[in-house]
């Protein structure tokens, strides 16, 4: 009893002893000082803000394909079951006014650079905007006009003399890195460098598609004011290229990240277009076999009130309420919360149209990705556009119809709409 009774007392002594050897209880970095695992966080405490116009879309299992006959037996998309994980998406298509906000920035910070307003870093030394001088930007002064002549339009192209923005100058500089090319086993050791990809795209939608997609067609008006007035402002953007959709993600990365590192919060939030499978599951809305976001069969409630946007009838456009586009919170969201799953516009995806992938793709998060050059043939720039439009008949308003457009291309008739990675906000609001 007494050898235990020492021994006893000897292993309280010794943990006293390491006890004693902390006394603050805790490191400098704010970690407990005992020996054990806390596990270190990348940064700064970290609280998820929700993504204002977004919805979480919660993981599940769907069918992907057609929910009826293949009509054009082109046996593109054959019905098979796959897993999608959890993911934030914008509630409605992006608008004028919020792809405003993106040529905006363009503007001001290309401006605010030929001006000089430019600030160093302390810590690397690398350059950035002033924004706090490039708000005070006087367009309509003389002397800013003379200072930014290089985003003013040349003489000859002036109508009456007055000098306007160049929208051919809005110019985003791109830097991306390719994460499936690097992954590639062939490409272990290579440099880091070698998988960055650089790009100047310019951002400004193309407002002429109005005239050049329909033939002799008086279709004027909305090319002067679809993108530049007011009232348009809550109608989803068109005339954008599936490259400019892409530049707008990146854009709204930086933008918010570099929000959140100011506030000395985690800044690691990517924002991207939904893949083609992403799509259809979240337009489905939980109905895994129905023909269109609001279930099945028919493009009319009980009423004959059209669901969506879109063509009813030969040369019958304005039946649903809208000749053209309407608000991108239009008609009845489905049961994501998600508004013209089906109609208004289609949407690009992130994914390269390829006729028979869906033989191979994998049954989690299916995906084919292309990041096509320039060199490249027309025929790898293929895009999937997804959900009909408003000049599109029923067929296409279907969840599982697919189709494609040239990643280059604009249209009167394409939009698109963001998401995110993201947790759920486990019970905040």
């Amino acid at each position: 009893m007494k050898m235990k009774n020492l021994t006893t007392v000897m292993a309280l002594a010794a943990v006293s002893m390491l006890a004693s050897c902390g006394k603050a209880g805790k490191s400098k970095g704010g970690l407990p000082n005992d020996g054990q695992l806390h596990g270190v966080a990348p940064g700064s405490k970290y609280i998820m803000p929700k993504p204002p116009g977004m919805v979480y879309i919660p993981p599940g299992t769907f069918h992907m394909g057609p929910s009826d006959e293949d009509v054009n037996y082109a046996y593109t998309a054959r019905n098979k079951q796959i897993s999608i994980n959890g993911f934030w998406m914008d509630a409605t298509e992006i608008t004028n006014n919020e792809y405003r906000q993106f040529t905006n920035w363009v503007r001001d910070s290309t401006a605010a650079k030929l001006m000089g307003f430019v600030k160093q870093d302390k810590n690397d030394g690398t350059e950035h905007i002033d924004w706090v001088k490039a708000k005070t930007i006087k367009w309509n002064d003389k002397a800013t006009i003379e200072k930014i002549d290089q985003m003013i339009v040349s003489p000859e192209n002036r109508i009456f003399g007055k000098k306007e923005i160049d929208a051919a100058k809005l110019i985003f500089h791109s830097e991306t890195f390719d994460t499936k090319e690097a992954a590639r086993r062939e490409n272990a050791g290579v440099p880091r460098s070698k998988f960055i990809v650089k790009k100047d795209i310019r951002i400004y939608p193309d407002t002429l598609v109005w005239i050049r997609d329909f033939s002799y067609s008086y279709n004027e008006p909305m090319t002067k004011r679809y993108y530049s007035h007011p009232a348009f402002g809550n109608y989803p953007v068109v005339g954008v290229s599936w490259v400019q959709a892409t530049a707008f993600c990146e854009w709204r990365t930086m933008y918010l990240n570099g929000f959140l590192t100011s506030k000395g919060r985690v800044g690691e939030s990517d924002f991207r277009l939904p893949t083609e499978a992403e799509w259809e599951y979240a337009a489905r809305g939980g109905r895994s076999q129905s023909m269109y976001p609001w279930g099945n069969y028919y493009l009319r409630n009980k009423k004959g009130c059209l669901l969506a946007n879109f063509k009813p009838g030969r040369g019958n456009y304005p039946e649903d309420g809208g000749f053209y586009t309407v608000r991108a919170d239009a008609y009845w969201p489905n049961d994501f919360g998600l508004y013209n799953m089906a109609g208004n516009v289609s949407e690009w995806t992130s994914s390269l149209y390829y006729e028979g992938g869906y033989n191979f793709q994998h049954d989690m998060n299916p995906d084919i990705r292309y990041n096509a050059k320039d060199s490249d043939p027309p025929r790898m720039k293929r895009k999937v556009i997804r959900g009909g439009s408003w000049k599109d008949v029923g067929f296409f308003l279907q969840t599982g119809t697919r189709t494609y457009e040239y990643q280059d291309t604009t249209k009167s008739y394409i939009g698109f709409r963001c998401l995110i990675d993201l947790p759920p906000l486990q019970g905040r609001k």
